[in-house]
């Protein structure tokens, strides 16, 4: 397949647009970008970098098609997300990129195959999904998703044909994100504290470095009231004081 034409890139934004579910919208995707040669789709979706705690932020959308669902339980109760070296890459690049876990191959993910990651390594290579293609996909606000495509079993496809196709499939990845983007919004509040308006509210206020006091002219509120709200979100947030508050919850995009 060449580069896209307009009507086939018009076809498929109205393909992905009237989905009715993300999950039927990735369905499309695994149909589009088998028909480049991949068989195996990865799609993940994170709201931040990093979480409350400074660590890499796990996704809160990970949609699997042609994969061993054991992967997610990997990924995330074993933290191999935050030790593979595709999402090491990606959090750095913007542009697509062919991997592949053979230490023989040179690609992107070579200065990343630490001792660290080899069971990562080990994971892919059992079931046949050493060798692939990454979307990075960094969102204006700060989230970011990643589309990943793999023949299984085939790891010289990335030397061989996947170059190729690496403006299409990055074409159709960010189509595919587009109109999944609400979608996946959805999905990430799950995975993240949960501020009431007037938490959020007062929190915007606090980050313009008003004061308590000042907040309750703003709002039209009680001091001890807003004091309530300010103390509930520094809770929820896991933060000593209202500054740090302010900066995770900005950081987590939960006062948009």
């Amino acid at each position: 397949m060449g580069v896209q034409s307009a009507t086939h890139i018009e076809a498929m934004e109205a393909r992905f647009g009237a989905a009715k579910s993300l999950g039927a919208q990735v369905d499309i995707l695994f149909e589009a970008v088998g028909a480049l040669g991949f068989d195996t789709l990865i799609y993940d979706y994170t709201p931040a970098r990093y979480d409350l705690s400074g660590q890499q932020m796990l996704p809160t959308v990970l949609e699997l098609r042609n994969v061993d669902e054991t992967m997610r339980d990997y990924w995330f109760g074993h933290g191999y997300f935050r030790l593979d070296p595709v999402q090491k890459v990606a959090l750095g690049t913007t542009r697509p990129f062919v991997w592949n876990y053979d230490k023989r191959a040179q690609t992107l993910i070579s200065r990343f195959m630490t001792e660290d990651a080899a069971p990562v390594a080990d994971f892919l290579t059992e079931r046949g999904l050493s060798a692939g293609v990454t979307v990075p996909i960094h969102l204006p606000g700060g989230d970011y998703a990643t589309v990943t495509g793999i023949r299984c079993g085939d790891g010289r496809f990335t030397e061989r044909e996947a170059p190729a196709c690496l403006g299409d499939f990055g074409l159709i990845a960010h189509l595919f994100q587009h109109a999944a983007q609400n979608r996946s919004v959805e999905g990430r509040i799950e995975g993240l504290p949960h501020l009431t308006v007037r938490e959020r509210e007062c929190l915007r206020h606090a980050a313009d470095g008003l004061s308590a006091k000042e907040i309750s002219r703003v709002l039209g509120r009680s001091v001890p009231t807003v004091v309530m709200h300010l103390n509930a979100a520094m809770r929820k947030l896991e933060a000593k004081n209202r500054t740090q508050a302010a900066v995770r919850a900005a950081r987590l995009r939960l006062l948009d």
